[in-house]
């Protein structure tokens, strides 16, 4: 099969690889039909997370090709979603969170190395009653892959960051993650959802959807819109050390900050004292993606949520190298990219 691999900073290629095989009586394995380049895969094609070579990519729906015999929610022919997030499936963590993160046997993330990557013509997945979803009515394919990671993630950043209806939100970096914590935040009754990134075209999208763009340093202009008092939650779906600084600065006494971007592997210099005095509570969220379904699955067939516009461009499986160099301009026009193995009309 072939599968995108990459081998340094900027060095993407499409390879051949064996097909995969089963992965024990509790797996699957899923031809994929449609995947996507993630904010975090961004993080090994620029260097900042530098494990070589990574099959890469954790987004991904498809079909079901094969299953294991103690397989009993999916069969053969249907159409799934991958939760990017692996876990056992059996342990409390499981079983009772619908958390991967707190799985007891450790979690395990598609195309980061332990499990293959999704980028790829199939993928094996095990714990497949547990990583897999049937794609239920209304969702289309664009929308079920944003219920793999990217929409969850928005999501769980805004419930973390403890937004709730007539609060004040800060939106720290608008990719396919921010956007949708844009729109989780203002789904949970955000009174004022306000944003901060540095392309205007990013800035422009956010506010279709609701959201109030600042201009000029972030801290200041939270400020100067808050009348002072800073925003009640901050979401940054970028975690660099510039941006956690505008978190920690723009955030009110008593609030919230929920880190939801990646960080490079270099140590954060955080100013504990202030936080202290301030009581602010800080938060860093690893999605619990297969417990945000039962939510986000009624908002989007009812309308409560909107999926649309986050995806711009659209690449064959083959001209990966191409897509990612799309992604890594940052553009306004071009937020996120699917993956298609069978290429496009």
């Amino acid at each position: 099969m072939r599968t995108a691999v990459i081998s340094g900073p900027r060095e993407v290629a499409v390879e051949e690889r064996d097909d995969p095989v089963l992965p024990g009586p509790d797996g699957a394995v899923v031809q994929v039909s449609l995947s996507a380049i993630c904010g975090s895969d961004m993080h090994f094609y620029d260097g900042d997370i530098p494990m070589y070579p990574v099959a890469v990519g954790h987004e991904a729906v498809g079909t079901v090709l094969e299953v294991g015999s103690d397989v009993s929610t999916v069969s053969v022919g249907d159409t799934v979603l991958v939760a990017s997030v692996a876990g056992c499936g059996h342990c409390e963590g499981c079983t009772t969170h619908r958390d991967p993160i707190l799985c007891e046997s450790g979690a395990k993330v598609f195309g980061a190395g332990e499990l293959g990557g999704a980028q790829a013509d199939a993928l094996a997945v095990p714990g497949a009653d547990f990583q897999l979803m049937r794609i239920p009515d209304g969702i289309d394919d664009e929308a079920a892959l944003l219920l793999t990671d990217n929409l969850a993630t928005g999501w769980a950043g805004a419930k973390r960051a403890d937004v709730v209806p007539g609060s004040t939100v800060l939106v720290i970096g608008l990719g396919a993650v921010g956007l949708c914590a844009v729109r989780s935040a203002l789904a949970l009754g955000a009174e004022r959802v306000l944003v901060a990134d540095p392309v205007e075209g990013r800035r422009a999208r956010a506010v279709a959807s609701g959201a109030i763009a600042l201009e000029g340093p972030t801290a200041e202009a939270v400020l100067a819109a808050t009348g002072g008092r800073g925003a009640d939650a901050v979401i940054d779906a970028v975690a660099k050390d510039a941006t956690l600084d505008d978190a920690f600065a723009s955030v009110r006494a008593g609030g919230t900050i929920n880190v939801i971007g990646v960080h490079d592997l270099n140590p954060y210099p955080l100013g504990v004292l202030m936080g202290l005095y301030r009581s602010i509570t800080l938060r860093m969220t690893t999605a619990p993606i297969h417990a945000t379904w039962p939510e986000l699955v009624p908002l989007i067939q009812e309308g409560g949520i909107d999926t649309t516009g986050v995806f711009t461009h659209h690449f064959a499986l083959d001209d990966a190298a191409a897509a990612y160099a799309a992604v890594a301009e940052r553009s306004a026009d071009c937020v996120k990219v699917t993956l298609r193995p069978e290429g496009w009309a």
